[in-house]
């Protein structure tokens, strides 16, 4: 049982944290799973001190490598390496919630919404934001293996970039061969 596990069964106010933070998280992943990084990043990294950076790219790692939205594989991982099974009821329900309440209200209003210039502008703009969020994250890991001055990571994000962008090289394809190359070749102390 992780230490923080015991913190969480006497703290409620950890659950509604846990809940108010997942909630906000998952109201806000708009554009896909790489979208969930940097909110994860600011949130449970920068702002609570629950993750460290690498925990924090482990869990995105192992959410995007599971059947399923990574949002809600990522709560489920997270809720249970705060609290266990109650941390992941918590953080399952939080993230569940506002897309079913988003949708419901689209549902009534379908016409509305697929017809209204407005709607078309502000989802554009979303797409926009969601890139900008993408590419941040994506240099943002660039620059922290270039500060650890080792070859290996950085060769394996530029082939990885240049082969899917340039080459149409299908990404579970590079996804696999990646994790086969760390696997292989990055067993030493000074990747981790």
């Amino acid at each position: 049982m992780p230490m923080k596990t015991a913190l969480a069964s006497a703290n409620a106010h950890f659950y509604w944290e846990l809940f108010k933070s997942t909630f906000l998280i998952s109201a806000f992943t708009v554009g896909g799973g790489f979208v969930i990084i940097p909110l994860l990043k600011t949130k449970y990294v920068d702002e609570y001190g629950w993750l460290t950076d690498k925990e924090a790219l482990d869990l995105v790692a192992i959410a995007q490598s599971m059947p399923g939205v990574v949002a809600v594989n990522a709560s489920v991982i997270l809720g249970y390496r705060m609290a266990g099974i109650r941390g992941t009821l918590t953080a399952l329900l939080a993230t569940v919630l506002p897309p079913l309440i988003t949708l419901s209200a689209i549902c009534y209003c379908y016409d509305l919404f697929a017809s209204n210039h407005y709607i078309q502008l502000i989802l554009k703009g979303m797409q926009c934001g969601a890139t900008a969020l993408i590419v941040n994250v994506g240099i943002d890991l660039l620059k922290k293996q270039c500060k650890k001055k080792l070859i290996l990571p950085i060769a394996i994000v530029l082939v990885t970039f240049i082969c899917n962008l340039f080459f149409d090289v299908n990404i579970m394809l590079l996804v696999f061969a990646d994790g086969l190359i760390g696997l292989l070749f990055l067993r030493a102390k000074k990747y981790n």
